[in-house]
């Protein structure tokens, strides 16, 4: 009973935000807005599209590279010490920042004080320092989650560190790196305070720029056009929230797909790779040699 209580609390919320946003965006619908740039009054959302995928792209990139690199290392190469007690609670702490505060001081930093203006590059790299915390922790979970004995098969078989690491755990680990990554994308699509501060925002579609030229994002669109006057403004408000749900769905089940695909690595993959089926593990011996073929 409780169980179901708990279910609804999460699932009412849920529904009741959905069925208003799609109400909503359903009322003025207009296909148009995929083709025609934002005018200020109204026009479409094809700039803030582009915006947003450029910014998302940079950010998966930056904090993909920063996040899987800093938990490899504090979960393969970090010894217990000073050193990795520093990194892991310099990530704790940088999770825990607001993220408006990331926008004012990447303002100060990067707008102002290097004189980059409003620009692709300082909203990336902002964002990218807000997630990338979750894709180093997940990547150091899931990399812990790793069995020993595939470690000790392939160490048995005299691989090397390195290539152990890339053939065997970081294959193992993958589901989990994904979620973080997921994680990722999804916390960048939906911030808006970071990337006023950083991206300004702009009617165009990205020049290509790095520094120097404001860059339009659905997230803008949302919360400013909301308080338009016309009705056309208000209308693409609506549509730019429906596009933001669409896009962490769309998010949420590509990386199901591709975490689908990834459990043939994982300890508790069955045999077929078809998820519910039933598992059989692999002797140490069995993993070990398995990955001495690939080699």
């Amino acid at each position: 009973m409780a169980c179901a209580a708990g279910l609804a609390l999460v699932l009412a919320p849920l529904a009741w935000i959905v069925e208003s946003t799609v109400q909503r965006a359903v009322a003025g619908w207009r296909w148009g807005i995929f083709v025609h740039a934002s005018t200020g009054t109204g026009g479409g959302l094809a700039n803030a599209l582009a915006g947003t995928a450029a910014i998302t792209a940079g950010v998966v990139v930056l904090a993909g590279t920063a996040g899987v690199g800093t938990g490899v290392f504090l979960a393969e190469v970090a010894r217990p010490g000073r050193l990795a007690s520093i990194v892991r609670l310099g990530a704790e702490l940088l999770s825990g920042v607001p993220s408006i505060v990331f926008g004012y001081c990447g303002y100060l930093a990067l707008v102002v004080g290097l004189h980059w203006g409003f620009s692709l590059l300082a909203a990336v790299l902002v964002l990218a320092l807000l997630v990338v915390p979750y894709v180093a922790k997940s990547t150091e979970l899931a990399l812990g989650q790793v069995p020993l004995a595939y470690r000790e098969g392939g160490e048995a078989l005299g691989m090397r560190p390195g290539h152990l690491l890339r053939r065997v755990v970081l294959p193992s680990a993958l589901p989990g790196i994904l979620t973080g990554l997921l994680v990722a994308v999804a916390i960048s699509v939906g911030e808006t305070a970071p990337l006023l501060y950083t991206a300004g925002y702009s009617n165009a579609y990205p020049s290509g720029a790095l520094v120097h030229a404001q860059v339009g994002y659905l997230t803008y669109a949302a919360y400013a056009f909301y308080d338009e006057p016309g009705a056309a403004a208000r209308a693409l408000s609506a549509d730019a929230a429906v596009l933001l749900l669409a896009l962490v769905v769309l998010a949420i089940t590509a990386s199901r797909l591709v975490v689908r695909r990834a459990q043939r690595y994982a300890p508790d993959a069955s045999p077929t790779g078809r998820a519910g089926a039933p598992t059989r593990r692999r002797s140490p011996s069995r993993a070990g040699g398995d990955v001495g073929g690939d080699q």
